[in-house]
């Protein structure tokens, strides 16, 4: 039983639909660059409008919102927030299926190894990850290279393209740990969505009320645009931060599921 490619099987159409939906939003939101980049002056005077405090919480920098990069920047407030329900609910649900369905005791009589099964199917929702974002990014470049009038460093571009997969490697492993550690998981969104929306909040709170410290504890303010584009690189200490989390929190997972007493089916 080659439990990877049953996953991926599984999960194949509803990663397609996650990846036109994400390429969508961002292709039709950069179509509208160039509507924006028409009259500056007047589009800088109606957004000075909006108090600093909301325009830092939706990532909207006046000093460069009107390049692609910022532009950019400024939509991946919203990528994100989809990208990692996404990722939370790929992460919980092919763990956690398999109560839900009453397939454990089936799946774990089966000549594997608990090892494998968590191996499989965690390897699997990453394949699946990874297969949205180079998508993703691809067709995200392509449309910004249609409607930018000026050059763009592409390296600078997949740096702020490839936050979506970092955020999202977060809250596959949170999910996988929650999927672990929760008895049975009725509705896989009805965890994954209060959990993404709190960090979410306590990202947009934290950029209202100015308190960076706020910056270690949510994964949506790990990747800053601005210094993204001004040194072409991420402050490592955040990659560190979640490096850590996500090795905790799979090893975690690892030992909870190889321990954890499986229901028979009635």
């Amino acid at each position: 039983m080659n439990i990877f490619l049953r996953e991926i099987r599984a999960y194949r159409k509803s990663t397609i639909i996650w990846a036109l939906a994400l390429a969508a939003i961002t292709i039709v939101f950069l179509l509208l660059y160039p509507g924006f980049t028409k009259d500056v002056e007047a589009t800088r005077k109606m957004l000075s409008g909006i108090p600093a405090a909301y325009r830092n919480a939706l990532g909207l920098s006046l000093d460069n919102f009107f390049t692609i990069f910022g532009f950019l920047g400024y939509l991946f407030t919203f990528v994100l927030l989809a990208g990692a329900v996404q990722a939370m609910g790929l992460g919980t649900g092919i763990i956690s299926k398999e109560d839900s369905g009453k397939t454990s005791d089936f799946l774990l009589s089966k000549p594997v190894t608990r090892t494998k099964v968590l191996t499989g199917k965690l390897s699997a929702a990453l394949t699946l990850l990874a297969a949205t974002n180079i998508f993703f990014s691809l067709a995200s470049y392509a449309a910004a290279r249609a409607v930018s009038q000026t050059p763009f460093s592409a390296k600078t571009f997949f740096l702020i393209t490839a936050t979506l997969f970092l955020v999202q490697l977060f809250f596959w492993a949170l999910g996988a740990l929650f999927a672990v550690i929760i008895p049975k998981i009725k509705s896989v969104i009805a965890v994954t969505l209060p959990t993404v929306f709190v960090f979410f909040i306590i990202s947009t709170i934290g950029a209202i009320i100015g308190n960076e410290n706020v910056r270690y504890v949510t994964p949506f303010k790990f990747y800053d645009y601005q210094y993204i584009i001004a040194h072409n690189t991420y402050e490592w200490k955040y990659v560190i931060i979640e490096a850590v989390f996500i090795i905790l929190a799979i090893v975690a997972s690892f030992i909870i599921y190889l321990k954890k007493d499986v229901r028979a089916a009635s």
